[in-house]
């Protein structure tokens, strides 16, 4: 019988010591973790209005969620009277191992994320970055992969993507096409212009404002060079520039206007 109110006196003790702490520490447990479902649905609905990218919302959110659940577990386990200090060290220093460990992994990971945040380019974009050219096909959260014209694939990790140079041809509407072609010296000049003239004005992909512009831009050694730029439509670029080129090697000769090319003149000296 004393056995027994010994375990009851020694239970109630306990229950009177820890039972307020535990009920603060359930009730920080109940009340934060609501809080947290409510913040993660407002992140949600955020990311949503700004159309940050899909494949970006679902990690957002969920390391806002990891975090706020931690630092909510962390402050009722405080409660509980249980030292976190140590604890928390302890996590710092793993953190800090693993990531050390995974110093290039994580530099692509940051720069997914802050491709996918600032959208330097997009699925279909073509762009020129890392010694390659492409088409983006798809944009993870590691990697980008993109399709070369000659469908080549090629995967850039996004690392140094997102801290690199980058030229980006979609993001413009139009742009300028621009050639060199040269004449022979005593060709004329102005029969030149005219027939540039002709064949651009016989291409409607090409844009009339900004309009042509056409002048003499170097006296080589053995050519008269002429500088032909051009504005049109992104998707029109190539189709225009190998366009232009046949047909300029085609009517210059009609037009008697010679496309000179390196020649090398050989004097034979007799010795007596």
């Amino acid at each position: 019988m004393e056995d027994f109110n010994f375990d009851t006196e020694m239970l109630m003790g306990v229950v009177l010591e820890y039972g307020p702490a535990l009920i603060k520490a359930i009730a920080v447990l109940v009340i934060g973790l609501w809080i947290v479902k409510m913040i993660v649905g407002l992140v949600r609905r955020m990311l949503e209005k700004s159309n940050v990218d899909p494949s970006l919302r679902g990690f957002l959110r969920s390391m806002v969620s990891i975090l706020l659940k931690v630092m909510v577990y962390i402050t009722a386990l405080g409660m509980l009277g249980v030292e976190m200090t140590s604890f928390i060290a302890i996590l710092g220093a793993a953190g800090l191992a693993v990531g050390l460990a995974l110093s290039g992994t994580l530099q692509n990971f940051a720069g997914g994320v802050m491709i996918l945040l600032f959208k330097p380019y997009k699925v279909g974009d073509f762009i020129d970055a890392q010694g390659h050219t492409g088409t983006i096909k798809e944009i993870q959260i590691f990697v980008t992969i993109l399709t070369t014209p000659d469908n080549k694939t090629v995967i850039i990790p996004n690392g140094p993507l997102a801290t690199g140079s980058l030229t980006n041809y979609s993001t413009q509407p139009t742009r300028r096409v621009d050639w060199t072609f040269g004449i022979g010296y005593g060709d004329d000049v102005d029969k030149a212009y005219e027939v540039l003239k002709r064949l651009l004005s016989e291409d409607d992909r090409i844009l009339s404002d900004p309009e042509p512009f056409m002048a003499v831009s170097e006296l080589a050694d053995s050519s008269v060079n002429i500088v032909v730029r051009v504005w049109v439509n992104a998707a029109d670029y190539w189709a225009v520039h190998f366009r232009m080129n046949e047909e300029v090697y085609k009517t210059f000769d009609k037009e008697g206007l010679n496309i000179p090319f390196p020649q090398t003149d050989v004097h034979l000296h007799k010795v007596n």
